[in-house]
């Protein structure tokens, strides 16, 4: 039996920018992307805490060290700059490796950036 499991998080970042007029998903700083094993074209559901708004969409990588967060597309309705969300991927794995699955979890500071 496969299950679906919780695979990255990061754990309350500011939506930094939108762009309404794009194509569509959501820019992510390339060190956030490093630090909870995410990677271009993943799927992600992000959560705002601002409004409660939640929507899945893929990453794009973003400019390394800019603590970009970016919604891209019709998602930019559901988020304003300086709205704090939750992004988050999941996995299908078997059942007993889920048991020992550990996620990657980070926390970044205020300003999209890794604790030192």
């Amino acid at each position: 039996m496969n299950i679906e499991v919780l695979k990255s998080k990061i754990h309350r970042v500011r939506i930094t920018q939108s762009e309404l007029h794009y194509v569509g998903s959501i820019t992510i700083d390339q060190d956030l992307l490093d630090a909870s094993n995410l990677i271009e074209g993943e799927k992600v559901q992000v959560v705002n805490i601002n409004n409660g708004e939640r929507l899945e969409t893929y990453v794009i990588t973003g400019e390394r060290g800019s603590g970009m967060i970016c919604l891209n597309g019709p998602a930019a309705r559901l988020a304003q700059v300086g709205d704090i969300v939750i992004i988050i991927s999941y996995a299908h794995m078997d059942f007993e490796e889920a048991k020992v699955f550990k996620p990657t979890v980070i926390f970044p500071d205020a300003n999209n950036k890794l604790p030192l």
